[in-house]
């Protein structure tokens, strides 16, 4: 188990508190909730050793495209990428204005 922290500036606003996924085999979830800072803050906790690379680069690219101020968790037991980027949108449209 291997726990990440990832902070990113951010410039849109977060109206409320969202859900995505469960934490299930194969599968993650993702909490979402305004960040009182106007910063994007993500923390990881993956059950898969040695991705924090993997994990940096799709979580950049979210933020590059979302830009939201949110304090992010995802609880991640082992889902791909693509599975990642969905939950991350899903929560995202979830907290929008």
């Amino acid at each position: 188990m291997e726990v990440f922290e990832f902070e990113y500036p951010a410039s849109g606003a977060v109206a409320r508190r969202a859900h995505a996924g469960v934490v299930a085999s194969g599968d993650l979830e993702v909490l979402l909730e305004p960040s009182p800072d106007g910063r994007a803050r993500v923390r990881v906790r993956t059950s898969v050793d040695g991705y924090r690379e993997v994990w940096a680069n799709v979580l950049e690219r979210f933020i590059a495209r979302w830009g939201g101020a949110a304090s992010i968790e995802i609880n991640d037991f082992g889902a791909t990428p693509g599975v990642v980027s969905l939950r991350l949108q899903q929560a995202a449209e979830e907290g929008a204005p």
